[in-house]
């Protein structure tokens, strides 16, 4: 293991270096700087700049900053945009050998929303890049939402991207399961990213900057993950003047803060639950209504500018859920589970042509269940603690080369401690190192041309495991409006979950060791991105991926006691193919988008879902739960009035993949035994299907003024308005003959109401 370090950095310090040098510009000059909000101060992700007259053009980063080397001296136009914000222009004169530092200011614009940002505006060339979605917090915001706007519920809406249920906010993202989606938060990965046992997600929309959606085929920068990657950034803070705003709702509340001083910014949001009337109103009428349920989170960001050239933050996050439940008349469940994470950053601009970060994070998710009966406790401990360091330089020695380099490496930690009353019963922990690295350039030979080719290593010590990642991604620009693109990448995840859809809070991860090899898998996608007229846009996407050593505990594993870990699990195979359609309108009263997809997902292990018992290399493939072969979702905004405007969602699926059972024989009067005999019959594995899901929310706004204080917003939101009863599952009462079956529902019709005042 102690090789790949050293080898890692040589291939990065030779790959920066083996451009040859015939390409780069003698006798230029240059350009940089960061790209912001006038109004806040704050760094805009992925904005357009460009030097009109040259058609020279690039994006801002993650941090904001964006640069121009090797620029032939002379004067030009300077255009910068971002949706959303007013274009800027300024003419400028570049001398030769001068670096150029210039620091844009967007105004934002007021007359329109948009509703959904994929990526930037055609005419500067901004890359609509293959796999990728941008969800703007104000559509997060301004859509209905049971509870709560939420970040996940939001991102449910794009094509490729599924909702297990009502009660779910997880990402079933292309064919794969929760766990194969990195998500993270301030570049801190988070473990468990929900509340309310998985209803809606932990990140408050207050706080919440921007959001990232890497659906497939993701460059060499990202890893860990089968499947998909979420990134989230807490905004940094006011820059220019102290602002806040506070949400009311029927059961939760919101309040935020953010504001400068002398050299950065600061932001603080909270929300809780207000849940304890509505609670106190049903446990009159419900035994099981919980005796205790609430939750909260806190999130914070400070931003401090040492230099003109290097600027530190420091971001953290805390949350947790807390439930007691009787559950039988003695009995009771008490549950305690959360996320806590902080993350540090230092950025510095190196020169024109070289930008770096090095970020240390630390992530920690616990959950402790605490179930009585009849006086006696089983308690459960489940936790992890991840701290990494993370190193990345971005390196533009030309118009035609983006280089990227980083190492990624951290400690792991899981710990599984079970008491039953008050002796431990089980007690391990798990402790692992892993390390990766990765290299690639964004190649532009021609302005038809975009090649991003790269590479990725995995290390990790569990198993003393070592796996290499190629990624290469093409994209063809036939004219301005039409893109075609092509992307390939292999993948490793040596992380597995194992988890309760109806209680996310029990969640346990698990790790790859001696005996059980890291999932791994490629991905294969093919896109056209097109812009058929003004303020329209046309993507397709078609995608195909592989899913080999998945591993996950044996359910045919009654007592683990005395096991070896690699005895524990079952190793299978899964695929996933379809295709995506996304049709949006981004300008005018009007405006939304409709994504639809068609998905295949299948699994496979041996000994499950086979006729031949005695043979385990016997097995069929089958649909999970969550495969839904269409879906699709009409997302619409109509602006009535300067006061007035209207959101609406309606969504379609075919219904869940579950089990049937098909019949059941009773025996009487057997000979081994007094009791009646029962024999059930059941279908293949998930072979059925629930009926289609479909569902209609609708949103209204009205925008006013608090007392001349601040800007108010009313929200009144109908969730289900049609009451479509869809089924969550079927329940079998098999102590009847023959056997009752009752359907239970989904969510019913349900109002809410929100005030929000912005000071």
């Amino acid at each position: 293991m102690k090789k790949y370090p050293l080898l890692l950095f040589v291939f990065c310090y030779i790959g920066l270096f083996l451009i040859p040098d015939s390409l780069f510009a003698q006798e230029t000059a240059s350009m940089n700087g960061y790209i912001t909000d006038s109004q806040t101060g704050e760094t805009l992700l992925s904005a357009n700049v460009a030097l009109l007259e040259i058609n020279r053009g690039t994006s801002s980063n993650t941090s904001g900053y964006y640069s121009i080397p090797n620029v032939a001296p002379g004067t030009y136009t300077l255009a910068a945009s971002y949706i959303g914000y007013r274009r800027f222009e300024r003419e400028i004169t570049l001398e030769v050998g001068e670096t150029l530092r210039l620091d844009i200011e967007l105004i934002p614009e007021g007359v329109e929303l948009e509703a959904l940002v994929v990526d930037s505006e055609a005419e500067l060339e901004e890359q609509r890049n293959i796999g990728r979605a941008q969800v703007s917090t104000q559509l997060i915001k301004d859509l209905p939402s049971v509870l709560e706007p939420d970040v996940f519920r939001s991102v449910q809406l794009l094509p490729g991207v599924k909702a297990a249920s009502d009660f779910s906010s997880g990402l079933y993202i292309r064919g794969g399961s929760p766990d194969q989606t990195l998500i993270l938060l301030d570049e801190t990965t988070v473990y468990n990213p929900s509340h309310f046992f998985g209803f809606f997600s932990t990140f408050n929309p207050d706080a919440v900057k921007d959001v990232r959606l890497y659906k497939g085929g993701y460059p060499a920068q990202f890893g860990g993950r089968l499947g998909s990657v979420l990134t989230v950034f807490n905004k940094d803070g006011n820059r220019n003047e102290t602002q806040g705003a506070v949400s009311i709702g029927l059961l939760a509340s919101r309040a935020s803060i953010e504001g400068p001083f002398s050299k950065g910014s600061w932001m603080l949001a909270v929300r809780r639950s207000t849940l304890e009337p509505v609670l106190a109103i049903l446990r009159q009428a419900v035994d099981t209504v919980p005796d205790l349920f609430y939750f909260y989170d806190i999130n914070g960001k400070i931003n401090f500018d040492a230099t003109e050239n290097d600027r530190f933050s420091l971001a953290f996050y805390s949350g947790f859920d807390k439930v007691r439940l009787p559950f039988l008349e003695d009995a009771n469940i008490s549950l305690l589970y959360g996320n806590q994470t902080v993350s540090g950053k230092w950025r510095r601009i190196f020169s024109d042509k070289l930008f770096g970060s090095v970020t240390a994070t630390g992530s920690r998710y616990f959950n402790e269940p605490e179930f009585s009966i009849a006086g006696t406790p089983f308690e459960r401990n489940n936790s992890i603690l991840d701290f990494s360091l993370k190193a990345d330089l971005e390196y533009l020695p030309n118009q035609y080369h983006t280089v990227s380099a980083g190492i990624w490496g951290g400690t792991l930690n899981l710990r599984f401690l079970d008491k039953f009353d008050n002796q431990t019963t089980f007690n391990n922990r798990i402790q692992s190192t892993y390390l990766s690295g990765y290299l690639q350039n964004e190649w532009r030979p021609s302005d038809s041309w975009v090649i991003n080719g790269g590479v990725r290593l995995n290390t990790f010590s569990e198993g003393s495991y070592a796996r290499l990642e190629p990624r290469l991604s093409l994209e063809y620009r036939v004219n301005p409006s039409i893109r075609l693109q092509t992307a390939y990448g292999r993948y490793h995840q040596y992380l597995t979950l194992i988890t309760n859809e109806a209680f996310s809070g029990f969640d346990i991860w698990l790790t790859s060791d001696d005996g059980v090899a890291p999932s791994f898998g490629d991905q294969f996608v093919i896109a056209a991105k097109t812009l058929p007229f003004e303020g329209y846009g046309f993507d397709a996407e078609i995608y195909y991926r592989t899913m080999r050593d998945l591993f996950e505990l044996d359910p045919f594993v009654t007592d683990p006691s005395g096991l070896d870990y690699d005895q524990l699990f079952r190793i299978g195979d899964g695929y996933a193919y379809g295709f995506e359609l996304f049709i949006e309108k981004k300008t005018g009263r009007l405006s939304g988008f409709v994504g639809y997809t068609f998905g295949v997902t299948r699994r496979k292990f041996p000994g499950f879902n086979t006729d031949i018992p005695d043979n385990p290399q016997q097995a069929r493939f089958y649909p999970p739960k969550y495969d839904r072969t269409h879906d699709m979702n009409v997302v619409a905004t109509y602006k009535l009035s300067d006061r007035w405007s209207v959101s609406g969602v309606f969504s379609y699926a075919t219904g869940q993949a579950f089990t049937e059972p098909l019949g059941r024989t009773q025996l009487t009067s057997v000979p081994w035994g007094n009791a009646p005999r029962d024999v059930f019959t059941v279908g293949n594995l998930n072979a059925s299907r629930l009926p289609s899901y479909h569902r209609m929310d609708l949103s209204f706004s009205r925008f006013g003024r608090f007392f001349d204080l601040g800007d108010a917003e009313w929200q009144i939101q109908i969730i289900n308005i049609y009451s479509r009863r869809n089924i969550w599952f079927y329940n079998y009462d098999f102590d009847e003959n023959p056997v009752e079956r009752q359907d239970i529902p989904l969510l019913p019709i349900i109002p809410s109401l929100s005030y929000t005042v912005n000071f």
